[in-house]
């Protein structure tokens, strides 16, 4: 082997190991502290909650993150917040805060480099706040009945997605999105084709412009901060019995964990809950 090849080699497996090292997601799991936030407004109340809850309590436990729980909106304040790599939104659902500077304090929270990580019905929170809505990529629209539908995975290489099936039967309610935003990039889909075609206009309606493939898991670096989210996560016993699915939750906050170095308000520039945005 001459001196040229031996070099070139070296280079290979050089960028072979950094490559592998990017998508190891190593987190120090000492220093990250998640903050679970269950609260719900006027209407539907997932009965999955307090599952989830003890499923991301169990998760921490094993892998040495902290986790606080939460039902009241008076834990989003800057003081409070900054403590934390994360929040993780399980299944809320309508008006989750109670007054608009504890929306300031949760969107400067994201500014500052804040985590978020949403799961299923997180699509359906703060429907009136446009800012928030923008943050997750979309409000919810509409679901057919609960029933199994395939899932694929887009990007393998993912962190959030590896060892994941390629494409994974699900059964679980297969949402819909509105005000769709233009910026999350979308690692997971819902196929179309699987659903049963007993309301074949509504979903017609509701899923255009796609035809085979709808977004079901996304991250998105928005206004300063790291989110993930899932809209798959109905069924209570998924939290507690399906390993594909709490390897899928995991794995996310894996991934935000890995993103959020420090949460510097100095960053936040938001004065209001309605501030423009600043691109």
């Amino acid at each position: 082997m001459n001196r040229f090849t031996t070099l070139l080699l070296s280079a290979l497996i050089f960028c072979l190991l950094t490559a592998s090292a990017s998508w190891s997601q190593e987190v120090n799991w000492k220093k990250v502290k998640v903050l679970v936030y269950t609260k719900n407004g006027k209407g539907y109340v997932h009965d999955n909650i307090p599952n989830a809850v003890l499923c991301i309590q169990k998760l921490g436990t094993q892998n040495g993150f902290a986790v606080d729980v939460s039902d009241q909106p008076a834990v989003f304040t800057e003081a409070n917040l900054r403590q934390y790599t994360l929040l993780v939104f399980t299944s809320t659902n309508n008006d989750v805060f109670d007054t608009d500077q504890q929306r300031l304090s949760f969107r400067r929270y994201m500014e500052a480099g804040g985590g978020f990580v949403g799961i299923h019905s997180v699509m359906g929170t703060e429907r009136n706040w446009t800012w928030f809505k923008r943050m997750l990529g979309g409000t919810f629209a509409w679901h057919p009945k609960f029933q199994k539908f395939n899932v694929e995975v887009l990007d393998s290489k993912n962190p959030s997605m590896q060892g994941l099936p390629k494409v994974w039967e699900k059964e679980d309610e297969f949402y819909f999105t509105k005000n769709m935003s233009p910026g999350p990039t979308v690692i997971m889909a819902n196929d179309l084709t699987t659903l049963k075609q007993d309301e074949p206009e509504k979903i017609k309606m509701f899923g255009a412009p796609f035809v085979d493939l709808y977004p079901s898991a996304w991250y998105y670096n928005f206004d300063g901060g790291y989110t993930w989210c899932t809209t798959l996560g109905h069924a209570k016993t998924d939290y507690v019995e399906d390993t594909t699915f709490i390897r899928h939750i995991f794995q996310g906050i894996r991934y935000v964990a890995s993103q959020v170095k420090k949460i510097d308000f100095n960053k936040a520039y938001a004065d209001s809950r309605d501030t423009p945005i600043r691109y």
